[in-house]
């Protein structure tokens, strides 16, 4: 896994299971329990995502099959009352449903996935036509990311730029996730700038820096004019 940042696709499951509206009741509970996952999206004909049905979304049936809600249970969970009197994918499901571009970044689908208060999310095209599910369990896949190449792209593309030099002046080390950076600098003010890109790469765990000033060079002996 190099370059970063990197996007939904990367770490996408491709092979995912579906249903379609009609899909009955007991067919969606096997394929969550086959597939051993909590949610399955709702496709139509040409591949476009129209809802998700979740486990949250069939328990209903289970929570009023041997009793009546109150009145007050019905005003307050409405749609759950209606779910647990429905038995096809086009009545269950959760619509419309929260998706995420192939394209999107890794960031982004956090965002998202956080701000939903879910564990999964289709991956839709521009058309938003299913490509595959994106997990929590996915995202967090780039932090397995070797340190070694996370170091090349911190020296490739911040080093270089930031501490432009020929040596470098400013080592990078990566342990367990976590970027080191040491050396001189000629403008301090920069550390800040780096360890704000650094922490933008993909797989980074922590930023910490060993950086100073760079000593002056002593001045030269003084030149002695011409004897007149």
């Amino acid at each position: 896994m190099t370059g970063s940042p990197h996007i939904v696709r990367d770490v996408m499951t491709a092979d995912t299971a579906t249903v379609d509206r009609t899909a009955p009741f007991k067919e969606i509970v096997r394929i969550l329990q086959r597939r051993k996952v909590g949610a399955v999206p709702v496709v139509e004909a040409d591949g476009r995502v129209v809802g998700v049905v979740s486990e949250a979304d069939l328990l209903p049936k289970e929570e009023f099959r041997d009793s009546e809600p109150s009145r007050l249970t019905q005003l307050r969970r409405l749609e759950d009352v209606l779910k647990a009197g429905s038995a096809v994918a086009g009545d269950l499901m959760t619509a419309p449903a929260v998706t995420i571009e192939e394209d999107a970044t890794l960031s982004q689908a956090a965002r998202v996935l956080a701000r939903a208060g879910v564990k999964r999310l289709p991956v839709v095209d521009g058309a938003g036509r299913l490509r595959g599910v994106v997990s929590r369990a996915d995202l967090l896949k780039v932090f397995l990311r070797e340190d070694e190449d996370i170091a090349e792209e911190v020296r490739r593309e911040i080093v270089a730029h930031v501490f432009p030099g020929e040596p470098p002046t400013v080592r990078v080390h990566v342990a367990e996730g976590t970027v080191v950076l040491r050396g001189h600098v000629a403008d301090t003010a920069r550390i800040p700038v780096a360890a704000r890109l650094v922490r933008a790469v993909e797989g980074v765990v922590d930023v910490r820096w060993d950086l100073d000033q760079a000593p002056r060079r002593p001045a030269g002996p003084p030149r002695v004019g011409p004897l007149l």
